[in-house]
């Protein structure tokens, strides 16, 4: 009898990548899917911040093959990808020894990253492909997970000291990437709030045996993974299918004025909420200001400039809470307003706005118009 996956066309070895923000449920959900896939080697790396090190263990239905402990410089997750991860997915990929790959991440690691490293460059791993992204959650702390105010560092999470970010925005970062999900012991309303972050057609599973070993083999495709998480998105967006969590879509043609959103941003960021999109600025009309808010926290930053289709303002906000309506509001009060239009209307000349600290400066955006 053929492995799951034998006889595909496409001759590179699928490589299933795990990720997630606690030990114990990745290492279980990598565990279950070695006994599904018997001709499978897996990979795991785990990041010691405090010795700088960074430690590869393979294994395969025979046992241990490599347990090797490397030196990396500021033990950060960046480095990790481009040094010994991305490499050693070649490598074993290349030997045409195991028919597919399980890699454990290193918790906390995004598997976007390994993701767009091989987008970008398929030479850099030409004998592996992405076959699909999982992330592995623990059911019962989802929703602190997803909408919380920890940071990573705060969590005890092997992580340097200097690593800010929150642990919402990087589950959910995760979650709107995976083509699967894994949460043991979660609750209906829980379970809603993974799907409305997740891409319409992710699957929400309890347990990794829920899903066939062949279909873990052909479930990730670059391209409409990298849609859902896009900045800027012009698309409609599916309507939520349970009552627990909301979703705010909130858009609008017009500008935020930049002294309203710096004095109501806290009031925006704040709550157990998920929130990410664009916004644009009449003091820099050329700029995609990128926003991107979990747990309380809300982080601003430059993008690239607008496409033909013109600049938009689209932040797209979950929560679970009673406060939408507030947040409509406040949303809406930082919009320019028909007599600010009138007045000055919507692209301004000025030598700063208030907003150079997250955006740039604005003398530097201006050398670049004609």
């Amino acid at each position: 009898m053929k492995e799951p996956g034998a006889g595909r066309e496409d001759p590179r070895v699928p490589v299933v990548l795990v990720s997630g923000v606690a030990a114990e449920p990745m290492a279980a959900v990598t565990v279950g899917m070695q006994w599904d896939l018997p001709s499978a080697v897996v990979v795991r790396h785990e990041i010691h911040p405090e010795q700088e090190s960074l430690v590869r263990t393979i294994s395969d239905a025979g046992g241990l093959r490599e347990r090797v402990e490397i030196g990396v410089a500021h033990a950060c997750v960046d480095c990790s990808i481009r040094e010994d991860i991305v490499p050693t997915l070649e490598r074993l990929a290349a030997t045409g020894r195991w028919g597919a790959i399980v890699a454990h991440l290193p918790v906390t690691a995004e598997a976007t990253q390994v993701c767009r490293v091989l987008g970008r460059d398929p030479q850099a791993a030409p004998h592996a492909r992405i076959a699909a992204v999982l992330v592995a959650l623990d059911g019962e702390t989802v929703r602190e997970d997803l909408l919380g105010e920890d940071l990573l560092v705060e969590r005890g999470l092997p992580v340097r000291m200097d690593d800010g970010r929150g642990v919402g925005e990087t589950t959910s970062a995760m979650v709107e990437y995976a083509d699967l999900v894994i949460a043991e012991g979660l609750g209906t309303e829980d379970r809603e709030l993974i799907e409305v972050i997740a891409r319409p057609d992710t699957r929400v599973v309890d347990t990794i045996t829920a899903v066939a070993a062949r279909d873990l083999l052909d479930l990730h495709h670059h391209e409409h993974s990298e849609d859902w998480v896009q900045v800027v998105r012009r698309g409609p967006l599916p309507a939520p299918s349970g009552e627990a969590a909301w979703v705010l879509d909130f858009s609008s043609d017009r500008p935020f004025h930049p002294d309203r959103l710096q004095e109501r941003i806290a009031t925006l960021g704040r709550g157990p909420r998920r929130s990410r999109g664009c916004f644009w600025l009449p003091s820099r009309p050329d700029q995609i200001c990128q926003w991107d808010g979990a747990g309380g926290m809300v982080s601003i930053g430059p993008g690239e400039d607008w496409d033909g289709t013109g600049p938009l303002t689209r932040i797209v906000v979950i929560g679970m809470d009673d406060g939408r309506d507030e947040l409509t509001a406040a949303f809406r009060s930082c919009l320019l307003t028909d007599d600010e239009l009138a007045e000055r209307g919507p692209y301004w000349e000025v030598c700063a706005d208030g907003l150079e600290p997250w955006l740039g400066p604005v003398r530097d955006l201006m050398r670049g118009r004609p």
